[in-house]
């Protein structure tokens, strides 16, 4: 197999060749056929900071990606060989995650846990079905479990870049009122065409439209204070951007208001489901442009320049 391993901070990652993964007691075995990249990826190239999340040295990265089921290890009983899958990247019992304690998907073949995987409707592609596993899957978790958004809700969402268009898309999809703010003039367009109520330049004119739900993927520093003197009374702000490590909120407002402020990280299973579920709809279209796998390397650096657009996916076929 091949496969784009990272050995550090600030060493490009390299493209090696090993002996195939073997499926083992509780994992499959996958031939990969996308695999989304990710900004978090780039942090990890350049910031040292996230060397703790590599416990285990070496691995190929790639935490967001799809596939097909070529073997089978000893228990494993809900799959079968042939089954198309997406792999929800964080095992949320060990807070193990693909890409990071063990190979994952910037390759041609990967072995996960089963329990991780989530079958692909017939309609839902390879390249829909990696982009699912992480911009999907986090904005789900984000506006429906944790936010707790039902239909007929008004939901805020403040950023609409890779995870925000998916999370206005599906909370549409799922019956309720979206609104949006974005400072760049791209995504307020891109707010627009894909139906949002409503689109701002500040955060704070939310306060307009008394949101039950804000979800804050920018998440820096002002847009949490702002969402929180946005939010209705009673109202729920989920954070899930982190765009700065801290914010600074009136104590006043979340006191008298009785704001419930909620972090939100990744998703379940279940999520990941739901997120299928959208893309199964033909309703749920966020913007995704696709590479070949030898262009990983060097899409990890477009996505470093920001010269991409909703979300990166290399193909393997």
């Amino acid at each position: 197999m091949r496969g784009w391993l990272f050995t550090g901070t600030n060493i490009p990652l390299k493209m090696i060749e090993k002996e195939d993964p073997k499926a083992t007691p509780g994992t499959v075995v996958l031939d990969v056929k996308a695999a989304g990249l990710c900004h978090s990826d780039v942090a990890a190239l350049q910031d040292p900071g996230w060397m703790p999340l590599f416990p285990n040295g070496p691995v190929i990265m790639g935490h967001e990606f799809a596939g097909v089921v070529v073997e089978i290890g000893e228990g494993v009983t809900e799959l079968k060989i042939g089954d198309r899958v997406g792999v929800n990247p964080l095992d949320r019992e060990t807070r193990e995650a693909a890409g990071y304690n063990y190979d994952g998907g910037y390759a041609d073949k990967a072995r996960v846990p089963a329990k991780n995987c989530v079958k692909l409707p017939d309609n839902v592609s390879f390249v829909e079905g990696a982009a699912a596993t992480d911009a999907g899957l986090t904005s789900y978790h984000a506006v429906f479990a944790v936010g707790g958004a039902q239909p007929g809700m008004k939901v805020g969402i403040i950023g609409v870049g890779g995870l925000g268009q998916f999370a206005a898309q599906m909370a549409m999809i799922k019956g309720c009122e979206v609104y949006a703010a974005d400072v760049s003039e791209a995504a307020i367009r891109l707010a627009e065409e894909i139906g949002c109520k409503k689109v701002y330049r500040n955060a704070l004119d939310l306060k307009e439209d008394a949101c039950d739900i804000i979800v804050d993927f920018a998440g820096f520093g002002q847009t949490t204070t702002d969402a929180v003197e946005a939010v209705k009374p009673g109202g729920t702000v989920v954070v899930v951007g982190m765009g700065k490590l801290s914010a600074e909120i009136n104590t006043y407002s979340l006191i008298t208001k009785e704001v419930k402020v909620l972090g939100s990280n990744g998703g379940t299973n279940e999520d990941l489901k739901g997120v299928y579920d959208c893309f199964a709809t033909g309703r749920l279209k966020p913007q995704l442009s696709t590479i070949r796998f030898e262009e990983i390397a060097d899409g990890l650096e477009r996505l470093k320049r920001h010269e991409v657009k909703g979300r990166l996916v290399a193909v393997f076929d």
